[in-house]
């Protein structure tokens, strides 16, 4: 399959808007309607979640940007007017993620909210908003694999490679549809999180061994290394939640049914 799309969308007074950059608000977007639906259902303010994402996301794009130079310094250090041309392209999301997850956890000690609890919510989220950003990558012909003769390859400079953007973007799917439906059964605080950890782990750390464009530690590649620590870090977290079975929070003492109990959280 051979695609040539135009990553300009259209422009407006002289500005580039990108394809990309809509299909990546989009997904904030639809992301954060289900992450709004929960906190309400938790008892949370319905504008509880654009307060949250004032302080995560910000955080998220300095880190992913952060990350990408930090392991691009070599032509950054050489190049610092580049540094924040975040439009030039150059965003790497385990940068955005740990920047986020940083910036989410001084909010909750800030909010007196659980942690975990926030992180449940929002992981959900987290993976359909990246699922729907990897079209992003497909638009600018981007983040591809090697050399393939698959029938779904697509065509890139004239080589057939890897559509490496759609696996982690049908994985991601995947896992946001898991997260929703298992924590209908198994709501224990810090579950979801530690799933979403290792899954996306899994996960990414196949996609990438495909990729042709990694970021490296020396000879490893940055991606795959970091994707061995979320799976260490959820498989922990997963045992820890499994062990103490914490009931999720609920803000002003809000009254749920589970099995046949009732059960009240503060």
């Amino acid at each position: 399959m051979s695609f040539n799309i135009d990553p300009v969308a259209f422009s407006l007074f002289g500005i580039n808007i990108y394809w990309y950059a809509i299909i990546i608000v989009f997904g904030v977007i639809l992301g954060t309607q289900f992450a709004k639906k929960e906190l309400v259902r938790r008892g949370f303010a319905e504008d509880f979640i654009y307060d949250v994402l004032f302080v995560i996301l910000p955080a998220g794009i300095i880190g992913a940007r952060f990350w990408y130079v930090l392991f691009e310094w070599d032509y950054y250090s050489q190049n610092p007017g580049q540094i924040l041309n975040i439009r030039g392209g150059g965003l790497a999301i385990h940068g955005g993620i740990i920047f986020g997850a940083l910036a989410l956890y001084l909010y909750s000690k800030h909010k007196e909210v659980p942690f975990f609890d926030m992180t449940d919510v929002i992981v959900p989220s987290l993976a359909l908003g990246q699922g729907i950003g990897r079209w992003g990558n497909f638009v600018n012909m981007e983040a591809h694999g090697g050399p393939t003769d698959l029938p779904w390859g697509i065509i890139i400079d004239g080589v057939k490679v890897h559509p490496t953007f759609l696996y982690e973007s049908i994985g991601d799917i995947l896992i946001f549809l898991f997260l929703i439906n298992y924590r209908k059964n198994n709501p224990d605080k810090g579950k979801q999180t530690a799933i979403y950890f290792i899954a996306y782990g899994v996960l990414r750390f196949f996609v990438e061994g495909l990729r042709t464009d990694s970021l490296y530690i020396g000879p490893l590649r940055t991606a795959q290394l970091v994707s061995v620590i979320f799976v260490i870090v959820g498989a922990i977290l997963y045992y820890l939640a499994n062990q103490k079975h914490l009931p999720p929070y609920f803000k002003k003492n809000k009254t749920i049914k589970k099995e046949d109990k009732i059960i009240r959280f503060q």
